[in-house]
């Protein structure tokens, strides 16, 4: 009984980090577009900061308002070697080249693709990536 009750727990503060990291998200996207060519050097630097805090936050949750169901028809061998690489090396140079790999295993989920091909830092724990590995 106990473990069941730490699994819940755990899922609830999960999802309770993911709601904080949202709202964080929207703050510094907030604070970047109000960003002012006027502003003190250590004011920009601070929004730029978060920009890219924001970033790698969409890169670890995506986005918690729209869930993606990941088909395990996709986790192809050629997509599960891309995903390992990637992940042991700390190098997703190759995030495009497994959004090919996910389309032609039938992957039509824009969410994920759009993640891969689209710009911004990738790092170990993408939401993409773990979903590929079979990671929670």
């Amino acid at each position: 009984m106990a473990s069941v009750f730490h699994g819940h727990a755990f899922v609830a503060a999960r999802e309770a980090a993911k709601w904080a990291l949202v709202v964080a998200g929207v703050v510094a996207d907030n604070l970047a577009r109000t960003q002012d060519e006027r502003l003190p050097a250590t004011q920009q630097a601070h929004a730029q900061e978060a920009a890219r805090q924001t970033d790698l936050i969409r890169d670890i949750f995506g986005n918690p308002f729209h869930p993606v169901t990941f088909s395990p028809d996709w986790r192809t061998s050629t997509a599960v070697a891309l995903a390992s690489q990637m992940y042991e090396s700390r190098d997703f140079g190759a995030m495009p080249i497994l959004a090919d790999a996910l389309q032609d295993s039938g992957c039509d989920n824009t969410d994920i693709l759009d993640h891969c091909r689209g710009p911004g830092a990738h790092v170990r724990g993408c939401w993409v990536v773990d979903l590929v590995l079979g990671k929670e």
